[in-house]
């Protein structure tokens, strides 16, 4: 479990992907020496197990479905990347709950660029409308950010100073694909009250 909060952003060190088995190895100073075998770690908000460590770099495998259904398939060395370990029990929950099971790939349509903050808009799967509300909680690319509003099958979202200077998404660009996760609770309370019915 994570909660969306980026405690660094590691730059992709080595990729090594065929067509079924594949490695990713990230070189991320801060957290890299603290990692263990088989440790999570959310990588874009797509949650990944440590395999090896050595000195400021970390490898993970990534299996093929991992690679097709988020953007670690496309991701190149170089990059950089959002990265948060599993949240231990009893710490903060300073974001909101989530798996680091990417439920989809949204695209970047627009941005808004201002003084104070950015505000972003992205087109996401319809079937995931029912999940979002306007100042609910939505993880993009491994970030908890909170929807400043909702229309047909887009979100938009407000990057404060903060958000820019301490993840990728200050980055981002029109066209750019990114990791979308939808709030748990709001998948429990479907389930629930779908049986219900």
């Amino acid at each position: 479990m994570f909660t969306g909060l980026v405690e660094e952003i590691g730059v992709v060190a080595a990729v090594e992907y065929s067509s079924k088995a594949g490695s990713l190895t990230v070189a991320s100073p801060r957290i890299a020496p603290q990692l263990s075998h088989g440790e999570s770690v959310a990588v874009n908000g797509a949650c990944v197990t440590v395999a090896a460590t050595d000195g400021d770099t970390w490898t993970a495998d990534v299996m093929q479905v991992t690679r097709q259904a988020t953007t670690l398939g496309s991701l190149h060395v170089g990059q950089k990347v959002n990265l948060e370990r599993a949240m231990e029990l009893g710490g903060r929950l300073g974001g909101h709950l989530v798996q680091g099971h990417v439920d989809a790939q949204g695209e970047v349509v627009g941005i808004d660029a201002g003084e104070e903050w950015d505000d972003v808009s992205i087109a996401i799967p319809r079937d995931l409308l029912p999940y979002v509300v306007t100042k609910g909680s939505l993880t993009i690319d491994g970030v908890s950010l909170t929807v400043a509003s909702l229309t047909d099958n887009h979100v938009r979202v407000s990057l404060i100073p903060t958000t820019r200077q301490d993840t990728t998404l200050g980055a981002l660009a029109v066209g750019d694909a990114v990791n979308l996760e939808v709030d748990l609770i709001a998948k429990y309370v479907e389930r629930w009250v779908g049986e219900r019915d």
